[in-house]
């Protein structure tokens, strides 16, 4: 696959940070619905908050995911970025892969827990321990997906500590 023109370039980007900013979206409607169901103690209220959230990890959040990768790999492919040539863009792809997990994977399972107990408990659900537990795993999972984020946008803008192979080079001197 060859290198693709500027202004293939330019819609492939923006699709890219379309899907990104749908994630980072994504993940604040998480961060307000999560909020919303621990100040609630209605449990219709309860199911709601968690069942809105499990059909956004089913739906949203895993499209985002996947076409945020795709057009990722295919920027970093298809043009002179490349996968492994800077730092900044391997880090990125660390903080990508947690965010797959975090996303796609880890708010469907903790939602879909959730929805289950809420479901099956109704509001004594708020003093089950695995609830508790579960809860408190969504909690650190959708914080923890805000902060990968956002340190993956701002890699983005700011791109640290330049090219592998100028670092590689500059310690052969």
């Amino acid at each position: 696959m060859g290198k693709i023109g500027a202004t293939e370039r330019k819609w492939l980007l923006t699709l890219h940070l379309l899907f990104s900013g749908l994630m980072l979206g994504e993940a604040f409607v998480f961060l307000i619905l999560s909020i919303a169901a621990a100040t609630t103690n209605d449990a219709g209220m309860l199911q709601g908050f968690y069942t809105s959230m499990h059909v956004l990890s089913k739906t949203a959040v895993r499209y985002s995911v996947v076409f945020a990768v795709i057009t990722g790999i295919l920027l970093s492919v298809r043009t002179h970025w490349g996968l492994f040539k800077f730092y900044w863009i391997i880090a990125k792809e660390g903080l990508t892969l947690l965010s797959v997990a975090l996303g796609p994977i880890g708010m469907y399972v903790w939602t879909l827990k959730a929805v289950k107990l809420t479901t099956a408990e109704g509001s004594s659900v708020l003093q089950d321990p695995a609830f508790i537990v579960n809860r408190g795993e969504l909690w650190i999972g959708i914080i923890l997906q805000i902060l990968s984020l956002l340190a993956i946008l701002m890699l983005s803008v700011f791109k640290p500590w330049g090219s592998r192979n100028r670092k590689q080079r500059s310690n052969l001197v």
